[in-house]
C-alpha cells in the first residue's frame, strides 16, 4: 500500500539484495543456416541468497530448478527472434516446500552490425496458481571483449501484483568464442 506520497511505507519497501547465483548449460540439437534456425534444451540453477542484512544468518535460502526450451530464428542480417519456455520449481529450504510455476518468454533483437551487440525487447509471461503475470525487458547485451559480455536489462510490469520497476546486469563469459560467428 502506497503512503500519500506515493511511495511505500518502510515495511513495504524491497531489501537490499543479490538475488542469487545462476549456472546453466544449454545443448543446441538443431542448428540449420537454411532454415536460419537453431534449437536447444537447458537447465538453469539458481541458489537463492538472503538479503544482505540477513547474511549471517544464513547465505543460501534456497534453489529453484528450471529445464528448459529455446528457439531462435534470424530474419535477414540483423533482426532476431527468440522462445524461450519451461517450468520452474522453487524450493525454499526453511520449509522444504517448492513451488512450480510456468514460464514463456519471447523475444526480439537488432544486432548491431558488426559486433555481438544487441538492442531487444522481451515479453516474460509466467503462470502460478492460475494466476498470469507479464513483465516487459528492454535489453541491450555490449560486447567488452572477444569472451565477456554485459547485459543491462529494465523490466516494467503489465501488472503491479508481484513485481515493480526492476533492472539487472548479467555478466556473461563464453569461453572459446572464436571471432567472426
Amino acid at each position: 500500500m502506497a503512503t500519500a506520497g506515493g511511495s511505500l511505507p518502510n515495511s513495504e519497501r524491497p531489501t537490499s539484495k543479490i538475488n542469487g547465483l545462476k549456472t546453466a548449460f544449454q545443448y543446441s540439437f538443431f542448428v540449420s543456416e537454411k532454415l536460419k534456425t537453431s534449437m536447444a534444451i537447458g537447465y538453469i540453477n539458481k541458489l537463492t541468497m538472503n538479503e544482505f542484512r540477513e547474511l549471517n544468518r544464513k547465505f543460501i535460502t534456497g534453489n529453484v530448478y528450471s529445464p528448459f526450451f529455446v528457439a531462435a530464428r534470424r530474419w535477414g542480417a540483423n533482426y532476431h527472434s527468440l522462445l524461450y519456455t519451461g517450468p520452474e520449481g522453487e524450493q525454499d529450504f526453511a520449509t522444504g516446500r517448492t513451488e512450480w510455476s510456468y514460464q514463456l518468454n519471447t523475444s526480439f533483437h537488432y544486432m548491431i552490425p558488426g559486433t555481438r551487440n544487441f538492442l531487444g525487447l522481451e515479453f516474460n509471461k509466467g503462470w502460478r496458481h492460475g494466476d498470469f503475470d507479464l513483465t516487459i525487458r528492454s535489453q541491450m547485451r555490449v560486447s567488452v571483449a572477444d569472451n565477456l559480455l554485459i547485459g543491462i536489462v529494465g523490466g516494467i510490469p503489465v501488472r503491479r501484483e508481484e513485481q515493480r520497476l526492476s533492472s539487472f546486469l548479467r555478466l556473461i563469459y563464453e569461453p572459446g568464442h572464436r571471432r567472426g560467428h
